[in-house]
């Protein structure tokens, strides 16, 4: 809950300058979103908790694939010892499939988030036949895809990619140490 609150309360800000901090963004989206009041803070939220913990799942068979091809292809055997080196180019490569396959979400995330004032309809000017431009994060990214094409859903993937390229590289580089400093004398995996 408090990572939703203080995700759309980091975009905000970001993409703001009506806020003075973090405590009066909070009280604001809170007080403004009046029809919304605390569902207003999860915006977006679905689309990337489905497919981040999509992503997340499929990121250990990609990085098994990127470290068995590198071995693969370095010591002409899938089964030699990776070194160092070789887990860090695999988990930067993770993270870059990753980036391909997660931007869509968080864009439509992003613009979920910082979408306060309704639409308004252009055949009416009626107060109640406006309503936000994106209905749910689908239709966001519909739209997207319609109005900026396949290049709008990968705005900002630079950024992404600085993020979890190197992240992905210490996540995995992290575990294949730890993998080893548990790992029996004599057996092949931890516990085993």
């Amino acid at each position: 809950m408090m990572d939703s609150i203080v995700s759309i309360s980091q975009v905000r800000i970001q993409t703001e300058t009506s806020y003075r901090g973090i405590w009066h963004c909070i009280i604001e989206t809170y007080r403004t979103e009046r029809v919304r009041r605390v569902r207003g803070f999860y915006r977006g939220v679905s689309m990337a908790v489905v497919s981040a913990s999509f992503i997340s799942s499929l990121s250990f068979g990609i990085y098994k694939n990127f470290l068995y091809n590198i071995c693969r292809l370095r010591y002409g055997s899938a089964d030699k010892k990776p070194s160092k080196v070789d887990i860090i180019f695999a988990g930067c490569a993770t993270g870059a499939v990753r980036v391909v396959l997660i931007s869509p979400a968080e864009i439509a995330k992003v613009r979920l988030q910082i979408q306060k004032e309704p639409h308004q309809l252009a055949a009416t000017s009626h107060l109640f036949a406006s309503k936000p431009k994106y209905q749910g994060a689908l239709h966001c990214l519909r739209m997207i895809l319609k109005e900026e094409g396949v290049s709008g859903l990968y705005r900002g993937s630079v950024a992404l990619l600085c993020r979890d390229c190197h992240s992905s590289a210490t996540y995995f580089l992290t575990y294949s140490v730890l993998c080893d400093w548990l790992t029996p004398a004599g057996k092949d995996k931890p516990g085993g």
